[in-house]
C-alpha cells in the first residue's frame, strides 16, 4: 500500500491529500464502495446531505469502528451545509447535527458551505420549483452570517475545521474580512481543463488548502443534465492524447496521471469510483513523479471548461451569489 500523504491546514490539523468522493452513487453502491475504499487505504471520505448517502456511510463506518479495524481518529470525514440549510443561520447547527446523526459520529473533521447559493424548500426539504420548472432561489443569502454560525460549530466541538465550496475570490475575501476562524479548505471543481490559476493563487496567499472535486471529470453530470433537459458535450479527460502518452511513459493509468498532477501541485483530490480496481489505482499515485516538462504539458491544457456548472439546477444562475 502506498504511503498516506497529508496537507497541513491553517488551523494546525492535517488532511489526507487523497480522499474518496461519494457523489452520484446509489445507497447500495456506496456501501460496497466505502467498504472497499477503507480496505485499500483511503482515510479521507467526502460526503454531503444532497448525496443522499450519509446514513449508508454511517452504517459502514460504525461496523468498521466496532470491528476495531480502524479508530475514529484514523479518519478524516468531510460533509457539507446544503443550499436548503444555508438560507437561515439558525438552521446551520441543526443541519450539521442531522448529518452527524446519520453518519453516527460525534464530530466531522471538515464542514463546508456547499454552495454560496440558497434555495427555497418544502416541508420535506426538497427544492421548490416555479411552474416553468426552475428552482425557486432565496436571494437573501448572507454568507457572513452563515460563516459566524459555522465558527460556532467549531467552538461546540461538532467539527474540527470549517471551509467553503464553489466560492469565488470576492466571496472568500468577504469571509476573510469578517471572520474569527479562517476557512481551512476551499473545495472546487479542478482538473486539466479547469485550472482556475487566479483562484488557486489567492487561496495559496491566504493559506487556504484546496480540494479538487471531479478531478477526472464527471460522466455522471451528463445524466443530471439530461434529466434537466440540458444537452452538453462533456470532455473525456482520460482520452486526451497527452494524458495517454504520459500514462504510457510511466506505465500508469490516465487517471493516475491526472491525480498525480493535482497532488504534485499541493492540491487535495477526491476521486470517485465504485470499481475496486480503479479505486486501488486512484489511491496508488505516490510511487512515481511527473517531470517538470510533463507538468507543464498538462498545465497547458487549461481551457476553462467547467463540467459541474449547476445547469442541472435551472434557476441557480439567477441567484445574486451565483459563482460561475
Amino acid at each position: 500500500m502506498s504511503e498516506q500523504k497529508y496537507l497541513n491546514l491553517n488551523n494546525g490539523l492535517r488532511m489526507p491529500i487523497l480522499g474518496y468522493g461519494t457523489w452520484m452513487a446509489s445507497e447500495e453502491e456506496i456501501i460496497t464502495a466505502v467498504n472497499e475504499a477503507l480496505k485499500v487505504g483511503y482515510r479521507h471520505i467526502d460526503t454531503a446531505p444532497v448525496y443522499l448517502n450519509e446514513k449508508a456511510i454511517g452504517n459502514v463506518l460504525a461496523k468498521w469502528f466496532s470491528s476495531g479495524k480502524i479508530k475514529r481518529s484514523d479518519l478524516f470525514i468531510t460533509t457539507k451545509l446544503p443550499a436548503p440549510g444555508a438560507d437561515r443561520p439558525d438552521l446551520v447547527e441543526l443541519t450539521l447535527r442531522k448529518s452527524l446523526a446519520d453518519l453516527q459520529l460525534d464530530y466531522v473533521d471538515l464542514y463546508l458551505i456547499h454552495t454560496p447559493i440558497t434555495v427555497v424548500v418544502d416541508e420535506k426539504g426538497a427544492f421548490k420549483h416555479h411552474e416553468d420548472g426552475t428552482v425557486i432561489i432565496d436571494p437573501s443569502t448572507d454568507l457572513v452570517a452563515i460563516w459566524k454560525e459555522m465558527e460556532g460549530l467549531v467552538a461546540k466541538g461538532l467539527t474540527k475545521s470549517i471551509g467553503i465550496s464553489n466560492f469565488t475570490i470576492k466571496q472568500i475575501d468577504r469571509i476573510l474580512q469578517n471572520c474569527t476562524i479562517k476557512p481551512a479548505v476551499l473545495q472546487i471543481e479542478y482538473h486539466i481543463y479547469l485550472q482556475q490559476p487566479e483562484l488557486i493563487e489567492f487561496c495559496k496567499s491566504a493559506n487556504i488548502a484546496v480540494t479538487a472535486y471531479s478531478p477526472l471529470g464527471s460522466k455522471g453530470v451528463g445524466t443530471l443534465n439530461k434529466r434537466a433537459g440540458v444537452e452538453r458535450d462533456l470532455p473525456d479527460l482520460l482520452e486526451v492524447p497527452v494524458v495517454k502518452e504520459i500514462a504510457q511513459n510511466h506505465s500508469k493509468s490516465g487517471a493516475q496521471v491526472l491525480l498525480r498532477w493535482i497532488v504534485q501541485k499541493g492540491i487535495s483530490a477526491i476521486p470517485k469510483s465504485t470499481n475496486p480496481k480503479r479505486m486501488f489505482e486512484n489511491k496508488n499515485i505516490f510511487d512515481f513523479k511527473l517531470s517538470a516538462e510533463e507538468m507543464e504539458q498538462l498545465n497547458s491544457l487549461d481551457a476553462n471548461i467547467r463540467v459541474v456548472n449547476f445547469s442541472f439546477f435551472p434557476g441557480f444562475e439567477k441567484h445574486p451569489e451565483f459563482p460561475f
